[in-house]
């Protein structure tokens, strides 16, 4: 039988009101789950980029100092004064930090759904995962199959479900291909294994050769180096090939979202018959879903007046699509958990290194090809 600690070590981030960002690590009392929940002892979670707006915020991770409290690490930094004016509603609330996770389950309320994941290794969404514990209801948890490695089953829900709500949005929305930026992500990758085994024409925009090859090298078939100088050209031609008419930016700021619709519609231009001083009647569609340049984003109005920028998540987009479509994607990261939706980690830390000053400003860089996993 497991023995269940008093005490769950928990990381929290604060805002003060001094304008310092102050991550730390806290036994926090154990939950005791209710009758429709389960306790999950964390085996493994991933350091994604949408943990890390919470995580640190717009506080230079470069400049953080550590100390300590109890005998567990504290992280401070300082949060530059517009950052700690958007962010007057959490000042002096420690939150807890950590989208996905996998573990196993070790205690369960007394009703069917929960007892039924008693001692299975599950994977699981929402929040609260940068820990040693996590009291959630069952209907949160994602069963996997028996033997299933927790580092393969970290990463079941944000990158996996995103990828796959992206094609699932084309075909909503009546769109036919993909253009996607930073797209050698582990995102990216996922999306082009998506897309050829689906048949769905996809753009890679990356920003070297490097990760070019690396996703030529896993079969996609149109990938774009924005930093070349006969970008835009490629760009063109590639959209004129494919018809892509919708569009995933991870990057936010920038010039990108506004250059992939002028693209687009250079790319519908050269398909229309007559002229029309409006432009193209071909509905372009970006969504921005990152958040890797944090500078304005920039659209020079180039592509007609058929157009629409809109932002992007995963949650609105399961409620949108409803139970069924939701089931159908979940049950397909299951069956593929090990070759499409497999995601590879550079680095594996405690919570304790996690908050090492120097661990932390080189998970925070998000580089791509460096993707860390803690392991509490």
């Amino acid at each position: 039988m497991t023995t269940i600690p008093t005490t769950n070590l928990t990381m929290l981030s604060l805002v003060k009101e001094d304008g310092v960002l102050e991550v730390s690590l806290a036994r926090l009392p154990m939950a005791e789950p209710k009758p429709h929940e389960v306790l999950v002892r964390i085996s493994a979670t991933p350091i994604n980029p949408s943990d890390l707006g919470l995580l640190f915020s717009a506080a230079d991770v470069n400049t953080a100092t550590a100390s300590e409290r109890d005998g567990l690490p504290v992280l401070s930094a300082k949060l530059p004064e517009p950052a700690l004016r958007a962010m007057a509603a959490r000042i002096g609330e420690a939150l807890p930090i950590g989208n996905e996770a996998c573990g196993v389950v070790v205690a369960a309320g007394d009703s069917p759904e929960a007892q039924a994941l008693l001692g299975k290794t599950v994977a699981m969404i929402g929040g609260e995962m940068y820990a040693e514990y996590r009291c959630l209801a069952a209907g949160m948890c994602l069963p996997l199959p028996d033997g299933t490695d927790p580092v393969d089953g970290a990463s079941c829900f944000v990158n996996p479900l995103t990828s796959l709500a992206f094609v699932e949005t084309m075909r909503m929305e009546g769109h036919s291909a993909i253009v996607h930026t930073a797209a050698a992500s582990n995102l990216g990758q996922m999306l082009v294994k998506i897309c050829a085994k689906d048949g769905v024409p996809l753009v890679n925009i990356v920003r070297s050769e490097a990760q070019v090859e690396l996703l030529k090298g896993i079969g996609a078939q149109h990938v774009l180096n924005s930093s070349e100088p006969d970008f835009m050209d490629g760009l063109v031609a590639a959209l004129t090939e494919t018809g892509a008419t919708i569009g995933f930016d991870a990057i936010g700021g920038g010039k990108l979202t506004g250059q992939v619709l002028s693209a687009m519609e250079q790319a519908a231009v050269a398909r229309m018959t007559s002229y029309s001083r409006y432009g193209s009647d071909s509905f372009k569609q970006m969504y921005i879903y990152g958040a890797l340049d944090l500078s304005p984003t920039i659209l020079n109005r180039s592509f007609g007046f058929s157009w629409s920028v809109s932002g992007f998540l995963l949650t609105p987009f399961l409620a949108k699509a409803g139970p069924e479509v939701a089931g159908r994607m979940r049950q397909r990261v299951v069956d593929e958990l090990t070759t499409t939706f497999k995601s590879h980690y550079s680095h594996e830390i405690s919570l304790v290194e996690a908050l090492d000053p120097a661990v932390a400003a080189n998970y925070n860089a998000k580089r791509t090809g460096e993707k860390y996993l803690i392991r509490p």
